[in-house]
């Protein structure tokens, strides 16, 4: 399952789950997802420290590591985003509480996002040589919400367009 599908079937889930409505039931999440992803490390024999954190209405959580770690063994984007899911799902069994929290490892979510930066200044440099509207390839709500930002920054304009696992930015001339 994309994560797409994963967003989408989380999203008909919180109908059926309670909204965290304050710092403090956000940072409850934080320990839930803390404690399920330290069994994980341990399970594994990964090496790394977790903290905690509240931003944009969303649990954060961290798992870094100082000089030489394995923490890298899991640091690929896309297996963050799985655990991320993993994590979620944990979250939300444990609390009936809809999770909507954010993981990080080893800066994989920077690294993700300078990636996606890459690939929509490409887009943005097509659109304005040629001035004709680009579609993007389906991405997560998140990524959108990043790409539309950069786009907005360039002066052009952006649409998300299609559903499910084909929801899509078209970038256009302004």
């Amino acid at each position: 399952m994309s994560s797409e599908e994963l967003e989408n079937q989380e999203e008909q889930e919180s109908t059926e789950l309670k909204k965290p409505a304050t710092v403090k039931d956000l940072e409850e999440e934080g320990e839930v997802a803390a404690d399920y992803l330290e069994e994980l490390l341990d399970i594994f024999d990964l090496d790394g420290d977790i903290s905690i954190d509240v931003r944009q209405d969303r649990a954060y959580i961290e798992i870094t590591a100082e000089g030489e770690s394995n923490i890298k063994l899991i640091s690929d984007p896309e297996t963050v985003e799985a655990l991320q899911e993993l994590t979620r799902i944990a979250v939300q069994t444990k609390t009936s509480t809809f999770s909507r929290l954010i993981l990080d490892i080893a800066g994989s979510r920077q690294a993700k996002i300078d990636s996606l930066t890459r690939i929509v200044n490409k887009i943005i440099d097509k659109v304005k040589d040629t001035n004709a509207p680009v579609p993007m390839k389906p991405m997560s709500s998140y990524e959108r919400k990043i790409a539309h930002d950069i786009i907005a920054e360039a002066g052009l304009i952006s649409e998300s367009e299609g559903e499910g696992k084909d929801r899509h930015i078209v970038v256009r001339p302004s």
